[in-house]
């Protein structure tokens, strides 16, 4: 709608922003002056200075870098930062609502620490010995490969997509931005690591079935399913269900890289009888 004189005219646009905490909340509508170039998260940041300061919303950098704007718009996970206002149409109904993977701790603020602890769960980087020189000599196409899993900025927007963290396994499916980084450490020509037993057995590459919903939300573009997770399928079933290649390593003598370990996580310090971030919104 338009508001004031025909020659100062100003658009406004409406929105409906989730408002609770892990004990429920609800939709609460807001309406605000828009302007060219204007993301979501501006939007959000009007109604924190003008109708709403004690609405809770995570972000830093408000330029796609830092990942923490992540949230559910129209029910798709996007970056708020980078998500226009005029990519929707006007007078169509914006709804903004926290990732619903992750438990709930206030408004569109949840709680991801699950992320970080399964990423301490990964043996981490381990390259063989330097050169004679001094030096490490790699093929760049083997650098080209991995070099597009590193663009990842941990927005987790892939975690909050993904079906089988929503609602089956959790706890025993490290994720697609994990695999991806799985990937990274078995396709880097410098690892010394066999990291595929963990793969198979800890971190659940089995349940994922490719359906490509975290490639499509990716902010960086990433081909997390096509580059990264099925080439670590094919790596893993190579190794543990292809009785021909066994036979043939078995006969060539190949050499194998030491199985990796899972990592020990060092004690939860947080108290045992105060959840982390609420209930499980799943």
């Amino acid at each position: 709608m338009d508001n004031g004189n025909a020659g100062t005219a100003s658009k406004t646009a409406k929105l409906r922003v989730f408002r609770g905490d892990a004990s429920g909340g609800k939709l609460e509508p807001y309406e605000v002056e828009t302007y060219p170039g204007m993301v979501v998260l501006d939007a959000i940041h009007d109604i924190q200075a003008k109708q709403e300061p004690t609405m809770a919303v995570r972000w830093n950098c408000k330029a796609g870098r830092c990942g923490s704007c992540s949230a559910e718009i129209n029910g798709k996970p996007r970056l708020m930062c980078m998500t226009r206002m005029s990519h929707y149409a006007e007078g169509e109904p914006i709804t903004v609502t926290p990732m619903r993977a992750f438990p709930i701790i206030r408004d569109l603020v949840t709680d991801v620490s699950h992320n970080f602890e399964m990423a301490k769960k990964i043996p981490p980087f381990t390259p063989r010995p330097r050169d004679a020189d001094g030096t490490w000599r790699m093929k760049q196409e083997d650098i080209d490969r991995i070099q597009e899993f590193r663009k990842c900025i941990e927005c987790f927007l892939c975690q909050d997509v993904c079906h089988v963290i929503r609602d089956h396994r959790k706890d025993t499916f490290a994720g697609p931005r994990f695999l991806i980084q799985l990937a990274t450490l078995d396709m880097h020509p410098l690892d010394t690591l066999d990291r595929r037993e963990l793969v198979k057995d800890e971190f659940g590459i089995g349940y994922c079935n490719i359906t490509r919903c975290c490639t499509e939300v990716c902010p960086e573009g990433i081909r997390i399913t096509d580059n990264g997770i099925i080439p670590l399928k094919e790596r893993v079933a190579d190794q543990y269900f292809d009785p021909i290649r066994w036979i043939a390593s078995k006969v060539s003598g190949e050499e194998k890289k030491p199985k990796a370990k899972l990592r020990v996580l060092p004690p939860d310090p947080r108290p045992t009888d105060v959840p982390a971030g609420g209930k499980d919104r799943r």
